[in-house]
């Protein structure tokens, strides 16, 4: 991650984390709870680690990073999960063997700890509790619309049925009215999606049961453009290691939507890639070595090494 980069997404929370200064203490400054959070969604350490890394307290790395995903979920999310350039997606998925697409979806389940009196709810088909996100993406894999919170147990097709996406391609909102001809029906710009989800004249999923070649062949055009949003999925839970553990119940929704959009935001802020792992632990030791005074330095020194002999 370059300094630069980090700091304009710091402009751009800036507005929602900007903390007064008191008589008792100074307040975190915006980079430091950005760094925070980077910090604790990208890998699966806990809150009391992540405190003895900062020099703070695991209630104040409970507390930025709630408040940097509402931030992001606030002032981000509509600059940053869009179509963009419609055009050029359907050229991109043109270029993968599928014409006149503008995306393809599917859905992922978010482990998280048991709810109380709802836990049957959220049991999964895998056998533990799980939220779901669904998401849209386009030929690169970029997040361009997603919905979260329903329970594990709620088929794909159901949450579908409910969210904006469906509302949108039965208005026909959702892509602007561009259509092609193939042999004599004419084919608006369509999302693929696997045979759990329902067949719409703006929704393409496989063929199944005894199939012919030319079925065969359309099965295997739209898998293979559909697999993007499988790989997004991928990137999104290897780059954000706390996705692999148990989210709190209390914070699942706003951590997992901050997530999806900085998984985005890496591409559409200057075009460069943010958060990869080496230069995330630089920049955040940078900000912990130049934000206390050194008696607080030899103090977070010591509180280090003592965890990592534990």
């Amino acid at each position: 991650m370059r300094k630069g980069t980090f700091m304009e997404l710091c402009d751009l929370l800036s507005p929602a984390l900007r903390r007064k200064n008191t008589k008792m203490r100074a307040g975190l400054t915006v980079e430091k709870q950005v760094a925070i959070a980077l910090w604790k969604l990208a890998t699966p350490d806990s809150y009391r680690s992540v405190g003895n890394q900062f020099g703070v307290g695991k209630s104040t790395v409970g507390a930025a990073v709630i408040q940097v995903a509402n931030a992001i979920k606030d002032l981000l999310i509509s600059r940053v999960v869009t179509l963009g350039n419609v055009q050029v997606i359907v050229d991109g998925f043109a270029a993968m063997g599928f014409p006149n697409c503008g995306g393809a979806t599917d859905g992922t389940h978010i482990p998280i700890l048991a709810l109380e009196h709802q836990d049957g709810e959220y049991i999964n088909r895998k056998g533990y509790f799980s939220i779901v996100l669904q998401a849209l993406v386009d030929h690169k894999g970029h997040f361009t619309n997603i919905n979260v919170g329903w329970p594990g147990k709620v088929h794909d097709a159901r949450i579908f049925r409910n969210s904006g996406l469906f509302q949108k391609l039965q208005e026909g909102t959702l892509f602007p009215d561009q259509k092609i001809t193939v042999g004599d029906v004419e084919m608006p710009i369509v999302i693929l999606g696997d045979p759990a989800y329902p067949l719409m004249p703006r929704f393409m999923k496989p063929y199944t049961g005894s199939l012919d070649s030319s079925q065969e062949l359309f099965n295997y055009r739209l898998s293979k453009c559909r697999m993007v949003v499988e790989c997004a999925f991928g990137h999104l839970k290897a780059r954000w290691r706390s996705l692999l553990t148990r989210l709190d119940p209390e914070t699942n929704i706003p951590t997992v939507i901050t997530l999806a959009v900085r998984s985005t935001i890496s591409v559409r802020i200057s075009g460069r890639c943010l958060w990869w792992g080496g230069r995330l632990r630089q920049i955040a030791w940078l900000l912990v070595m130049h934000s206390q005074t050194p008696g607080q330095l030899e103090e977070h020194r010591r509180a280090r090494c003592t965890s990592e002999k534990l």
